[in-house]
């Protein structure tokens, strides 16, 4: 009988993703008188917000992204598993899981919570996955580092004619991690790169920010999105909005707009437009019935809970209730409100309570001292926007150390020129790419490759005609 199975006659909690909605939720069950089990596919919570600074050389993966195991390190209830979730058995109340091929676990549970999270949509097109990657997992920044800094790079020695193609960027998306990467790649390219080339020059890097909506940013109002655009046409991103991409490629991207096609040829396309939630979310509504939406997300009763199953909670992006936007406030308080939940009913409170979201405001960072941020009626942009923005991130990252290495990082980059992580691989690993998951398992290395071979050689050997004397 493995650990997970042995009873201690308490209630039993699994929990399912350590990001902003399972860390939070896991964190509050530790100091009741439950047993906790969170299973993530990853081994590390992840700061998504951040991710575009490690992208662009500011911040290391580790200070973003603190190892589950080590924050629950003095929560004896509380026991991490690296696993993938393949399933659920509703009735039987149990998780599906598995790490090793053919190595398949249950996992029984008294109360559920499932925060998968999301992935990159490409709205249809998964094809472009492969040219235009997202932003949503270390390794995801990590591509995206050795494409940014590695056309620098090819452009160096490339003949001349050439070069427009290889230093011009396209980002598709405008909101706030489309904004924030083209802002951080103008930067990079005029404050950052200037002294270290000798056959080009880095400012003239040509990021292009491509939207179908009016202006960046839309979400935070005309007035703050019209200064966003001001500000980033200051810094030397191209705004095409009113457009659509109807095509990527290896060398560029196809513009639809108003006046007709358009196309831009370009070395590197970023995506950072849309969400799909977890495959998770569909199983769930399948096995309840629930409706799942076009983005994937399963239709939850107002207390965050499934039809039929109210010891089951889904939160954060696969939830979808009242149009909830698709932010990391919502997938904390759902995490919080589930913990609560099943805090209050284990003391005898079994009334339904129904999901509060509390809009705390948005922020994000367009440049060097300059960001925009709406709290509560509270518009504010530039120098007085980014304060704001650095006291909410730095108090939402985990641990002092981290916090305190973030601040010195921004220092370096912003008061200084410095971006210590520069370091990239040449080759493509595929890695942890939030790719479809058709296009993933087709290019994603095999986690455990020993295993493979191991079995691979066995195979052979059988095959082989047997010895003779």
């Amino acid at each position: 009988m493995t650990p997970a199975d042995q009873s201690t006659g308490r209630h039993r909690v699994v929990i399912v993703g350590g990001g902003f909605g399972g860390l939070p939720a896991a964190r509050l069950l530790a100091r009741s008188r439950v047993d906790v089990t969170l299973i993530d596919r990853r081994n590390h919570h992840l700061f998504q917000p951040l991710l575009y600074q490690v992208a662009t050389g500011i911040l290391s993966q580790g200070q973003i992204s603190p190892v589950l195991r080590h924050v629950f390190r003095k929560h004896r209830n509380v026991r991490v598993e690296l696993a993938e979730v393949t399933g659920f058995d509703l009735d039987r109340r149990v998780v599906f899981t598995t790490i090793l091929p053919g190595d398949h676990h249950e996992i029984p549970y008294d109360s559920l919570i499932v925060a998968a999270g999301a992935g990159q949509s490409y709205f249809g097109h998964d094809e472009y996955s492969l040219v235009a990657p997202g932003m949503k997992t270390i390794d995801d920044a990590l591509e995206l580092r050795r494409r940014v800094y590695g056309v620098f790079e090819i452009a160096e020695t490339a003949p001349e004619d050439q070069r427009p193609f290889f230093l011009t960027v396209v980002v598709v998306g405008g909101g706030p991690t489309g904004v924030e990467l083209a802002g951080q790649i103008r930067e990079l390219a005029a404050r950052s790169l200037t002294r270290d080339f000798r056959s080009i020059d880095p400012g003239s890097v040509r990021v292009v920010l491509v939207d179908g909506g009016d202006q960046p940013l839309a979400n935070f109002g005309k007035d703050l999105s019209a200064r966003a655009a001001k500000t980033l046409g200051k810094m030397g991103v191209e705004l095409r909005m009113n457009t659509r991409v109807v095509g990527v490629d290896a060398f560029g991207v196809d513009l639809q707009t108003k006046d007709g096609t358009d196309r831009i040829d370009a070395a590197t396309t970023i995506w950072a437009a849309g969400v799909q939630a977890s495959p998770l979310a569909k199983m769930l509504g399948d096995a309840t019935g629930a409706e799942v939406d076009r983005a994937g997300r399963v239709s939850v009763q107002p207390d965050l809970t499934l039809p039929g199953h109210p010891e089951v909670f889904v939160v954060g992006d696969m939830a979808s209730l009242n149009n909830l936007p698709g932010v990391c406030e919502v997938a904390m308080q759902g995490g919080l409100h589930a913990a609560n939940r099943i805090r209050h009913r284990l003391k005898g409170d079994a009334k339904d309570v129904s999901f509060k979201y509390r809009d705390l405001g948005s922020a994000a960072t367009i440049g060097r001292f300059k960001a925009i941020v709406n709290v509560r009626g509270l518009r504010l942009s530039g120098f007085p926007g980014w304060v704001v923005w650095l006291f909410v991130h730095i108090g939402f990252l985990n641990g002092f150390g981290n916090r305190f290495a973030a601040l010195w990082r921004w220092s370096r980059a912003m008061i200084g020129r410095a971006r210590p992580e520069r370091v990239f691989s040449v080759g493509h690993t595929g890695g942890d790419l939030s790719l479809p998951e058709e296009v993933r398992k087709a290019i994603m290395p095999s986690p455990f490759p020993v295993i493979e071979v191991m079995e691979y050689l066995a195979a052979e050997k059988n095959e082989l005609p047997p010895a003779t004397g």
